[in-house]
């Protein structure tokens, strides 16, 4: 065939097609618009309806799961919208993707259990953003519950994401949930210090620090007789945001006080005996 004709033709084709290549363009053009405005459209109105929910006071782990699933159903609202623009049989397509959905399901049951998982999480509230937790092996501050996993941070700023299902069957620590704690200090002293004396002077350190609770009665006794030295227990209760600061403060004092009054604090020691070989 001569170039000449190939050019004929393609020339004829394309002005015996001109209105059906004319239709396809607007509706490419269509569905591209509708992909751009409704991804613009869906970022805005999950956004504004995280918003109102922590404005209404509702706890951000629940407002972030819920606009995560909100956001997830309208992007594929606006999938199917632009896969009809460019004549793409919508209810064909549907019952494709349920079958794929499917298929995709029993692949993919971890994931399925993670969804569960995190509806659950947030059902039972068993905790709440900013809460201080120990779960799934490890611990970390509640930043927020994800569809499939649970996002946490470290004292020392580390980001750890969390399967929800790991979550869920494994133990759950919440230390803020209660708004106190009991703060539990062993204390150790010589067999030759006075049980009276060293019981005396750990409740005058505790007592006169202003964080510790007057109710509950703080605990003050003799908790083990060891091998090297006599246990005390010392068990204040504070508030919980006082806990660490508290326990940090008391330790220094205690120690200090305790070498003010030559009251002895033992550690472990080994005797080392030598023996000398009379042959060598």
């Amino acid at each position: 065939m001569e170039p000449s004709s190939a050019v004929n033709q393609a020339q004829d084709w394309l002005s015996n097609n001109q209105e059906l290549i004319i239709h396809y363009v607007v509706n490419m053009a269509a569905a591209l618009l509708t992909l751009v405005i409704g991804f613009i459209v869906v970022g805005m109105l999950t956004g504004g309806v995280n918003s109102l929910m922590k404005k209404r006071k509702i706890d951000s782990t629940i407002a972030d799961f819920v606009t995560s699933i909100l956001k997830y159903g309208l992007l594929a609202f606006v999938i199917i919208a632009a896969l009809s623009r460019v004549g793409v049989q919508t209810a064909s397509f549907v019952a494709i993707v349920g079958a794929a959905g499917l298929a995709v399901g029993l692949a993919l049951q971890g994931s399925l259990s993670n969804f569960a998982a995190g509806v659950l999480l947030i059902g039972f509230r068993f905790f709440k953003s900013g809460d201080y937790i120990e779960a799934g092996g490890t611990a970390g501050t509640v930043q927020s519950v994800q569809v499939f996993t649970t996002i946490l941070m470290t004292p020392d700023n580390r980001m750890i994401v969390v399967p929800n299902s790991k979550i869920l069957n494994d133990k759950i620590v919440n230390y803020s949930k209660e708004k106190t704690r009991r703060l539990d200090l062993v204390i150790s002293v010589s067999y030759n210090a006075d049980v009276k004396t060293v019981k005396a002077l750990l409740s005058q350190i505790v007592l006169a620090d202003e964080r510790v609770l007057k109710e509950p009665e703080c605990k003050i006794a003799v908790s083990n007789l060891g091998t090297t030295a006599v246990e005390f227990i010392v068990r204040p209760w504070v508030n919980a945001s006082d806990y660490w600061a508290l326990k940090f403060d008391l330790l220094e004092q205690i120690k200090t006080e305790m070498d003010a009054h030559n009251i002895r604090m033992p550690y472990p020691n080994m005797d080392v005996h030598l023996i000398k070989d009379d042959a060598a």
